[in-house]
């Protein structure tokens, strides 16, 4: 279940808790682009960029505009995960799957441990 909380959405599952900025204008149903950070029951952290097809393609188009990226000839984005529907529901689902077949590792890039002044997810406090 993906529920608002202040500046963030945030997904809580018994396997890992996603934390996802909230952007003017990006519904948690009609979002096509978000970031996030998955932590697991053990206190890891991953990273992730979600992107349609379309985002992809218009950040292309644009770099043929401006002249970036060898005139918008590629793209790149650290941690990317492209999502074929948009809403925040496909880009769990692609979580959840990346985590069930193990590429979760791959897929995203490990985030340092939280500082102690950091604050505890749900899931790591439910393991206390």
């Amino acid at each position: 279940m993906i529920e608002v909380d202040g500046p963030f959405c945030r997904v809580s599952e018994s396997g890992f808790e996603m934390l996802i900025p909230r952007w003017e204008g990006h519904e948690p149903e009609t979002a096509e682009e978000a970031d996030a950070t998955i932590t697991f029951p053990d206190g890891s952290r991953r990273y992730a960029t979600f992107m349609t097809l379309d985002v992809v393609r218009q950040i292309m188009d644009k770099n043929a505009r401006t002249g970036e990226s060898l005139g918008g000839r590629y793209f790149w984005c650290s941690d990317l995960i492209i999502v074929r529907d948009v809403g925040l529901e496909s880009m769990v689902a692609a979580i959840r799957d990346l985590i069930s077949s193990g590429d979760i590792e791959g897929a995203c890039g490990l985030l340092d441990p939280l500082d102690e002044d950091e604050e505890e997810t749900d899931i790591q406090k439910e393991l206390r």
